[in-house]
């Protein structure tokens, strides 16, 4: 990696970066597509998959992708046959991985409906996040021991759920790595904000960056105790509108929560605000999950009168096979994909780290700075920090307010909870990870019933569980 001027320009030229998933047929397409759109940066992109076809497949379409004319973007993309070879000599490191098939998803997410207890992601908290993370940390392990042997010097940005166990397995394992977790839901919000104001002040709000806003909280549960535009504080705007628009909730562009398993009307949000004087930051899906199970998820009626959806796998199951089939028509030349901003900001994060330019962005990193002053110093949180060149200083956020602190402490447990059980093997620390969980509590179902789902969830995800667990 070299800097060079050109016409005026500050450029970084021969970056190497290793995608850990390089095969992913959704999230390296938005890779892609933002690195052909950017000019300042150039170099090699070495894809490495457990499925080798799904990564030449990438390889095919990111070389093509930068040879069209209205490309600006200069990277050479490459099949790594091994690990360490793809990482050898990586200044930066991605990883975004599936661990497991939708099969193992299947059983995270709708095995608990037995016990009644709904989940409308469970890829991060609940029970479907527990058993997730027992399949992601051991992989997690492995990818840390490489970076430390291979890579320790590289910047390491995961966007892989669950976020905050990703991130901190990859500490727990290599103490001195320079990770951390990338996640858009905290933009959604931002953007969220800047429609109310546009709709209330008739002001258009031209870049979403422009909402600034204070950052706390982990990933998927966060929260903002302070939201600004142009010096003008968001809050009462924004308790207005929702004084306003309670029931009906809003629609962002052509968003219907009714014709997506994605989308919401925000009424999680708007009732959080209410209850709690503090503004959820998170899509309405995810929120619901790290409360009680009796709130948001207390069936799918309830679901629906909050105006967002139960993702069911299913769903994932038929999306993939939908992306399989684009994977391979924009492999074989037959189709395009489209170059416009995709709004992630992993590229400027890394035009950051290389020194091209100074960006304030939310960030998943251990507590360690204490940017979280009441939460500990153990805990991978969620805050705003400043990234410039090969630094990430950490904003002190503040405390979790007295009403927010309760939501968001027992699940800082149950990550501990469920890191002991993943490293172990311990299947009692999953029934008391379980036994914690807001969700399921609520339902109060019996730790007889909890240990029997535990025991059969474990045996739906065996065949990705260490030896540990076969015993």
């Amino acid at each position: 990696m070299y800097y060079k001027k050109e016409n005026g320009t500050d450029k970084v030229k021969d970056i190497n970066i290793a995608y850990i998933g390089g095969g992913s047929r959704g999230w390296a397409w938005t890779f892609m597509t933002d690195l052909a759109l950017e000019d300042s940066i150039s170099g090699t992109i070495r894809l490495y998959d457990i499925d080798e076809q799904a990564a030449r497949n990438n390889e095919i379409i990111g070389n093509h992708l930068m040879s069209r004319p209205e490309a600006k973007g200069d990277w050479k993309f490459t099949v790594a046959k091994t690990i360490g070879e793809a990482l050898t000599g990586a200044d930066f490191v991605v990883i975004s991985i599936l661990p497991g098939t939708f099969d193992e998803m299947e059983s995270d997410v709708h095995l608990p409906e037995r016990l009644n207890i709904w989940q409308s992601v469970g890829d991060t908290a609940g029970p479907g996040g527990i058993l997730r993370n027992l399949r992601t940390i051991p992989m997690f392990v492995e990818i840390a021991e490489n970076i430390r042997k291979y890579a320790p010097k590289a910047w390491v940005i995961n966007y892989t759920n669950p976020m905050s166990l990703c991130v901190k397995t990859l500490y727990h394992v290599f103490p001195e790595i320079k990770a951390f977790g990338c996640c858009h839901e905290v933009f959604g919000t931002q953007k969220v904000l800047a429609e109310i104001y546009k709709e209330t002040t008739g002001e258009k709000v031209e870049d979403w960056h422009d909402i600034h806003v204070n950052v706390l909280g982990i990933n998927h549960f966060t929260w903002f105790d302070s939201a600004s535009y142009k010096g003008v504080d968001l809050f009462p705007v924004y308790k207005d509108y929702i004084d306003a628009h309670y029931e009906e909730g809003i629609q962002l562009g052509k968003e219907n929560w009714m014709n997506s398993s994605f989308q919401c009307a925000h009424r999680v949000k708007f009732d959080l605000f209410r209850r709690y004087g503090w503004i959820a930051a998170a899509g309405d899906r995810h929120l619901a999950e790290f409360m009680p199970g009796d709130m948001y998820l207390k069936d799918p009626e309830t679901v629906k009168s909050w105006k967002f959806g139960l993702t069911t796998v299913q769903w994932r199951k038929d999306d993939l096979q939908k992306r399989l089939e684009r994977s391979r028509k924009l492999a074989a030349l037959e189709e395009e994909i489209t170059l416009e901003p995709t709004g992630e900001e992993g590229i400027l994060l890394i035009k950051a780290l290389c020194g091209l330019t100074r960006v304030v962005s939310n960030v998943n990193i251990p507590n360690t700075a204490k940017q979280i002053t009441n939460l500990p110093e153990s805990a991978v949180v969620e805050t705003n920090a400043v990234f410039e060149k090969d630094h990430i200083h950490p904003i002190v956020a503040g405390a979790l307010s007295e009403a927010v602190y309760p939501l968001v402490a027992p699940h800082i447990h149950i990550h501990e909870l469920t890191l002991e059980a993943a490293l172990t093997c311990d299947e009692e620390k999953v029934v008391q990870a379980f036994l914690e969980d807001p969700n399921v509590k609520a339902k109060k179902p019996s730790e007889t019933e909890v240990r029997a789902l535990v025991r059969d969830m474990i045996a739906n995800t065996l065949t990705y569980l260490p030896e540990g667990w076969k015993k």
